[in-house]
């Protein structure tokens, strides 16, 4: 066992990361049962898998066969898994529990079984008992999402509904004829704009393939290894505990799609390593949840989020994952500057040789575990679609992990790993098929171009201020939605304000994708924070605080690609771009020494402005905006070298 794993069994002592986990991530409350219906939960998720994997191999079934069957073992599960309330038992399924399971199996089955033959036969001319099974339908859908999220979705769903509804009585700018039960129902959930639409075919592919290709990795401990792996790269350096939070929670957010549970596996390790080398508990969890948090707009993977922005531009995902890099490597670099400038400014060093793995004996024991990763990665760029590479990449990560026996699938493990994996897709399941519900209201009213013009109006026109309202939409619907659903919600009513006034595509998605992920670390519903702040032993809101201050480059860099998108390869030229990443990154680091407020000594406060300033200079395109910064960047460098020079004579004499 190396020294570093000493201390962090030590410092973990009695801390329940499981409780932590459950607390501020909801899809991890599921009840346990035991004994058969335990097995019949199990067997079911493995079912789940199996399904996916078969039409994987030989070809998807039609979309309202695939999409509906999908969704039926999402709706089982989530009703066998998740208790009605906090009182309802959690070491047993109540009567009640298989009776919704059993409602939501027939409200799936019958669009199933029914839509390419009667259904269709009646040609969109719904009789008493298709409009009984949608109202049903919907029901089951939100009372699912209630149970796996929070009411939060499902109520902001039920607004949607009853303004389709009452629409002849909103406000003149969002006014429309209104829509009857009949033909609400009919939209919502017999046909393939509402529940079954495109948030919940990319659901019942390519994200429940991918959630399942992480599972499965990580059956084999390709955790473990890459913060091992961090390890031997970074842990050395000033600070370094620090900096491997941040690697290694990068590439796994980017596998498991959840800010709170990466925090809550890998921060396990690496927060208590940071405490142990001299940083303070809530800079500890605030950095371990701003990089955590990170990992959903860092390709490959990028949780869900991604898989429907390209569905929904009508693009690949690998110009998606091409867009997000420069974005996401701006992000970390950010994140990592400042905890070096804080590691420097408290004198910390790294860990000693005697405490970390060597970095040759971890590439030749288990540096098999990466080649998935890898294939996926090259699959992904020279053409295959997104559901066959995660497929392959299942079959390889089985197959290397033959090549020693540390890392065997066992057959329990593979088990284990299909289970886990139909169970973590189940709240981005349901919160695909309720946001369907919205955005089945936006093609039906047309409330999305609405909102969109009114957004405008309010702005007087102005980019930035529609910038900023889209910020704090953004920011707010992720205090209450997953990052999925946020999504959704924002390129369906807030994105469409952008692109109005001349925003390409991908910098508009990207912008609300990145501000609805942000959420997770602003108070005060700052999830990843908080969940960083129970393992560090910290204050809540001071480390939500700390994170919002490490994450501002994050806040910054959407600005940056809207102003400038050509950093989301649009209209790329070579020259123009690699000027534009440049004076992004001298940004990056200007931010870095005002938001720390320590290069080589500490900086005042008057300069820390003007290093803001400087940082923004050089962030807005333009050669004066970039002269303005440059010039503060070689003020800052000299005014900082002339202190450090004074510091070292004072220190050594």
């Amino acid at each position: 066992m190396y020294l570093a794993e000493q201390i962090v069994n030590n410092a973990l002592g009695d801390i329940d990361v499981e409780e932590i986990k459950r607390r501020y991530d909801s899809e991890s409350r599921f009840r346990s049962p035991s004994g058969w219906t335990g097995r019949i939960v199990s067997v079911i998720a493995v079912m789940m898998s199996l399904f996916h994997l078969y039409t994987s191999a030989f070809g998807l079934l039609k979309e309202m066969w695939q999409r509906p069957i999908h969704l039926c073992f999402v709706l089982v599960l989530v009703f066998l898994l998740y208790p009605a309330t906090s009182r309802s038992p959690r070491d047993r399924i109540p009567w009640y529990d298989y009776l919704w399971a059993a409602v939501g199996a027939f409200v799936t089955l019958y669009i199933a079984t029914q839509f390419y033959g009667p259904m269709l036969e009646r040609a969109g001319m719904p009789n008493t008992l298709d409009l009984a099974v949608g109202l049903l339908g919907i029901v089951v859908v939100l009372e699912a999402t209630r149970r796996v999220s929070n009411p939060i979705l499902p109520v902001i769903v039920i607004v949607f509904l009853a303004y389709c509804y009452f629409g002849r009585y909103a406000p003149s700018l969002f006014q429309h004829r209104g829509y009857n039960f009949y033909r609400i129902i009919n939209h919502m959930y017999l046909g393939t704009e509402g529940v079954f639409g495109t948030p919940l075919a990319v659901s019942a592919t390519f994200v429940f393939m991918f959630i399942l290709f992480g599972s499965i990795v990580e059956q084999t401990g390709l955790g473990r290894y890459i913060i091992d792996l961090s390890m031997a790269l970074a842990g050395w350096s000033a600070g370094g505990p620090a900096k491997v939070a941040v690697v290694s929670s990068g590439i796994m957010g980017t596998i498991s799609g959840s800010s709170v549970a990466n925090v809550c596996t890998t921060g396990m390790f690496t927060i208590p390593l940071m405490k142990s080398v001299g940083y303070q508990p809530h800079f500890a969890g605030a950095v371990e949840a701003v990089a955590s948090t990170g990992g959903q707009i860092m390709p490959p993977v990028m949780g869900a989020a991604a898989f429907i922005m390209a569905q929904t531009m009508g693009i690949s995902y690998v110009e998606v994952a091409l867009a997000a890099v420069v974005p996401a490597l701006l992000y970390y670099i950010a994140v990592i500057v400042q905890v070096h400038y804080e590691a420097t400014r408290l004198g910390l060093e790294g860990l000693s040789q005697d405490r970390l793995p060597r970095l040759w004996t971890l590439l030749w024991e288990r540096g098999h575990l990466l080649i998935p990763l890898l294939l996926i990665i090259c699959l992904l760029v020279v053409g295959y679609t997104p559901l066959k590479s995660a497929f392959v990449g299942i079959l390889l990560t089985v197959a290397v992990s033959y090549l020693r026996r540390d890392t065997w699938l066992t057959p329990a493990k593979l088990l284990a790993g299909l289970e886990n994996g139909a169970r973590s897709s189940l709240g981005v399941a349901c919160a695909c098929a309720t946001v369907g519900l919205i955005i089945g209201t936006a093609t039906l009213t047309g409330l999305g171009l609405k909102l969109a013009h009114a957004i405008v109006t309010l702005a007087g026109g102005s980019l930035l201020l529609t910038l900023i309202f889209t910020m704090i939409a953004s920011i707010f619907l992720g205090m209450g939605l997953p990052t999925t659903a946020n999504f959704i919600v924002t390129s369906t009513m807030a994105a469409p304000a952008l692109i109005q006034l001349g925003v390409p595509r991908m910098a508009a998605y990207m912008f609300v994708l990145y501000f609805g992920i942000a959420a997770d670390l602003t108070p005060p519903v700052a999830l990843a924070a908080y969940a960083g702040a129970g393992i560090a032993r910290a204050d809540a809101f001071k480390t939500g605080m700390t994170a919002t201050k490490l994450a501002l480059a994050g806040f910054l860099v959407p600005y940056i690609y809207v102003f400038n998108p050509m950093l989301v390869l649009v209209d790329f030229e070579l020259l123009p771009f690699t000027l534009a990443v440049t004076t992004a990154l001298i940004g990056v680091f200007l931010l870095g020494m005002s938001t720390i407020g320590f290069f080589r000594a500490p900086i005042s406060p008057y300069l820390r402005i003007l290093a803001l300033a400087g940082a923004l200079g050089l962030m807005i395109p333009g050669w004066k905006s970039d002269l303005a910064g440059f010039l503060v960047l070689a003020l800052l460098w000299g005014v900082q070298s002339r202190k450090g020079r004074r510091a070292l004579r004072a220190s050594s004499a």
